[in-house]
């Protein structure tokens, strides 16, 4: 069984988190906890895999955003 590590962001909302995969921009899935976000988005990144391996299409690799904090002057 081969395993697939992907860099996945949690955003808390209102209510939860919302989580996006950077190298999947497909993905995007909420939960209403930290341990559920995380297990909503091993169930996604899994359907997507499974998904691409039986219809031959490539499996992404992982990327990391940068992320940066900016100042805006009004």
């Amino acid at each position: 069984m081969k395993q697939y590590q992907y860099t996945v962001l949690f955003e808390p909302q209102e209510g939860g988190y919302n989580v996006i995969v950077p190298a999947i921009p497909e993905i995007c899935t909420f939960g209403e906890t930290m341990e559920e976000a995380r297990a909503m988005a091993e169930d996604a990144i899994r359907c997507y895999l499974e998904s691409a391996l039986k219809h031959g299409e490539p499996i992404p690799k992982d990327a990391e955003p940068t992320t940066e904090r900016l100042a805006v002057s009004m």
